[in-house]
């Protein structure tokens, strides 16, 4: 066996991608930052994993894959209808006016565009500029802050202003100006330790949506970004340079779509009558708990 085959498979191991890919599926729905976890936890465990190496880039991108696909197949009812929406609204060349699901299809839309330009532009310089686990650590100890200052806001506007109407039919009365705001938001998780999820939730609640209704919109989201972004570089799987990898890879990937599965189905029950408050105090806690151990190290 060649000397690349014998590194490859040291690159990374079945256990290794079983462990990643199970945090990964958790820690992309859960608002506490898969990205930042997946550079800080290899130097924490101690293993020879880096986030801009491409063979761990390539894991990741496949467990991406698997994340998005049962986000999918969870919310599948929801997206025949807003794909109906949204084929009637081409149709009719305008949005119903109580048309709920075409209007959510165009806010979808509308918020997946800023995260695909900026994603598209800067993901590779900010993931190389901000790769390393202390930095990660300090963004994941933003992050909640983040969803902290969130909460606080919802409170006092819910408080206000807050509908008594379902919870779809809320959504959709998000205006396009805040939907394309979510998105931008959304793109702060480019930064390791920056959530993906918890970035769109609290742009949510600022919104007027309750929690339900953010991480809702968060989940629906979050499919075409995470799937797009993973299709575009899932062809670097089937590269022959991969074939050391692709038992592990496929495993991680496995196991990010099991733990992405059981994630989706606690938070959405979770969310009904609760809040990310304690998402918050975990990223304040881990953040300070791993960047002080990075330093001691």
């Amino acid at each position: 066996m060649s000397q690349f085959f014998l590194y490859a498979r040291k690159m990374i191991s079945v256990f290794q991608a079983v462990v990643i890919g199970l945090i990964q599926g958790i820690t992309e729905l859960f608002p506490v930052s898969s990205l930042g976890h997946s550079v800080i936890l290899p130097s924490v465990f101690g293993w020879n994993l880096h986030q801009n190496d491409p063979y761990y880039l390539t894991f990741l991108v496949a467990t991406h894959f698997a994340t998005a696909l049962i986000l999918f197949i969870f919310f599948f009812k929801d997206w025949v209808k807003i794909i109906k929406g949204l084929g009637r609204s081409l149709l009719d060349r305008s949005i119903g006016r109580n048309d709920t699901y075409a209007k959510i299809g165009w806010l979808l839309v509308v918020a997946t565009i800023p995260a695909g330009i900026l994603g598209l532009l800067f993901q590779d310089s900010l993931q190389k500029l901000f790769a390393s686990a202390e930095i990660a650590s300090a963004f994941l100890i933003v992050n909640g802050f983040v969803l902290l200052a969130a909460e606080r806001f919802r409170k006092r506007k819910v408080g206000r202003t807050r509908e008594t109407l379902g919870s779809d039919e809320n959504i959709s009365k998000l205006s396009w100006v805040r939907s394309v705001k979510i998105g931008v938001v959304q793109s702060f998780a480019l930064l390791p330790g920056i959530s993906r999820s918890g970035s769109s939730m609290a742009a949510g609640l600022i919104f007027g949506l309750n929690n339900e209704e953010a991480a809702r919109f968060s989940f629906l989201l979050a499919t075409p970004v995470i799937g797009a972004a993973a299709v575009l570089k899932l062809p670097s799987l089937f590269d022959s340079s991969m074939a050391p990898l692709r038992g592990a890879i496929i495993a991680g990937a496995i196991s990010a779509a099991v733990a992405a599965y059981i994630s989706v189905r606690f938070l959405m029950r979770y969310f009904r009558a609760n809040t990310l408050k304690p998402f918050a105090i975990y990223c304040l806690v881990a953040g300070i708990s791993f960047l002080t151990y990075l330093k001691l190290k």
